[in-house]
């Protein structure tokens, strides 16, 4: 089993992503592909999971669009995601953010991590 995995690590190049944890709220810049054209589509939200490993490792973000929460999930190792940027680093308890799935308005914030200044 750690043989398949060692060859199917070598066989993928990826770029290198930022490190980022549930909690966190991102920008995704992903390549929408229609025909023969392309165009790269933002999709900003916190990251309520992370999932798998390997090559199917998946990551969930959630965003709120005209009060309604929307969530999608992206695979971590994908030809289509052209960059990913952390905006804040969020403080929570959990690996599992699936509790805000029912809380709305000031509820659902999340509170942000506070880093030391070197």
């Amino acid at each position: 089993m750690d043989a398949i995995k060692f060859v199917q690590e070598q066989m993928v190049t990826t770029k290198p992503l930022p490190s980022f944890r549930p909690g966190d709220t991102i920008n995704v810049n992903y390549k929408i592909i229609e025909g023969d054209k392309f165009r790269i589509q933002s999709y900003k939200g916190d990251v309520i999971q992370i999932s798998g490993e390997g090559l199917g490792k998946t990551f969930t973000v959630r965003k709120i669009s005209n009060g309604v929460g929307v969530e999608r999930i992206f695979p971590m190792v994908s030809p289509n995601i052209d960059t990913i940027e952390v905006i804040k680093r969020g403080r929570v308890r959990r690996a599992k953010l699936f509790y805000l799935r029912g809380l709305v308005g000031k509820k659902a914030r999340i509170k942000e991590l506070k880093t030391a200044k070197a």
